[in-house]
């Protein structure tokens, strides 16, 4: 009984403290723009400051418009970017013009 509960225990210890697993898609952020660039010919699209747990990060879209895909990316202050969502088919959406004049 004892080893079978001290199994247990050390199993869901371990599990606790294990990293995260989106901590592999962390690293300096010259790093991953090189590779999106170089590997998936990724450019900036659009970006911004992000609030977040106090601190400020700053979250960038990268898109290829030959292949279709995008990455998100949220750089942190330490240099330190994570990709948070990749995909494929990215595309830009378009706003409706209003026409000028007075609506019938």
């Amino acid at each position: 009984m004892f080893k079978r509960l001290f199994g247990i225990v050390l199993t869901f210890g371990m599990a606790a403290a294990a990293p995260p697993a989106f901590a592999q898609n962390c690293a300096e952020r010259e790093h991953l723009i090189t590779k999106l660039q170089n590997s998936y010919s990724e450019k900036l699209a659009f970006g911004g400051l992000q609030k977040t747990r106090g601190a400020q990060s700053v979250m960038e879209v990268w898109t290829s418009e030959e292949t279709g895909s995008y990455t998100v990316l949220v750089t942190h202050a330490n240099g330190i970017s994570c990709i948070v969502a990749v995909g494929t088919d990215f595309f830009e959406a378009t706003s409706k013009e209003t026409p000028d004049g007075i609506p019938s």
